[in-house]
């Protein structure tokens, strides 16, 4: 069954190998991300009725419009994948500058809760769809010099727990870890060890069977992909 599935932060990483995994699929994927150029590119590649848009979700006024015009062309999604998400320059908690802490909250924490607030509405009327938000490692045990990025995903583990406990029968909220992967954001944390670790192309074979197979029974359960 095609299921049109919602990603956030699809201009490169794991949104974007999930994005262009999804459609090889036969899945409808609507997506966005800050960068107008990466989303004029990604147009190019993947036509209609696959759809993106450039928004920041850090900005609720332009989740909100982008939603109330996605809604309007498409039902509610079936899976909603909240990744849009920074990593803080490595340093001690009290090195790192409050914009750079407040930016990373904004979009990590605040930007999943404006994509559930304009969209997840739609979804509990017709009590279904599946909520994907993920997390981290980091979201479940800490480093040193991560500490913005680890209250973030500490953050998302509560919130979507949380949410699972308001849904509707039918429904699901899951905190998703993903693993750790050899992306631009680990390389920030890991330099050069990054390239040890798995490569996107290999991860998200297994990461869109996993993500399509979820359920309403795993609501409310942290999860990782295998």
């Amino acid at each position: 069954m095609t299921k049109l599935i919602l990603i956030t932060g699809i201009s490169k990483g794991l949104s974007y190998a999930m994005t262009e995994g999804f459609i090889q699929q036969g899945h409808t994927v609507i997506g966005c991300a800050r960068s107008s150029g990466a989303i004029d590119k990604i147009r190019q590649k993947f036509s209609a009725p696959n759809d993106f848009t450039s928004v920041d979700v850090a900005n609720e006024q332009f989740v909100k419009t982008w939603a109330r015009d996605i809604l309007q062309k498409y039902s509610p999604p079936d899976i909603v994948i909240n990744n849009a998400a920074n990593i803080n320059y490595l340093a001690p908690l009290w090195e790192i500058p409050s914009e750079e802490f407040s930016d990373l909250i904004d979009i990590n924490i605040k930007g999943v809760a404006n994509i559930i607030r304009h969209f997840v509405p739609a979804m509990v009327k017709n009590k279904r769809g599946i909520i994907v938000n993920f997390s981290s490692g980091w979201g479940r045990s800490t480093s040193a010099q991560v500490a913005p990025y680890c209250a973030s995903k500490w953050a998302i583990e509560g919130l979507t727990r949380s949410l699972a406990q308001e849904l509707p029968s039918g429904m699901a909220a899951i905190p998703l870890n993903p693993g750790i992967i050899y992306t631009d954001m680990l390389s920030i944390s890991f330099g050069e060890e990054a390239a040890n670790y798995t490569p996107v192309s290999d991860w998200v074979l297994k990461a869109v069977p996993f993500i399509l197979n979820l359920k309403p029974k795993d609501n409310g359960i942290p999860l990782t992909v295998p």
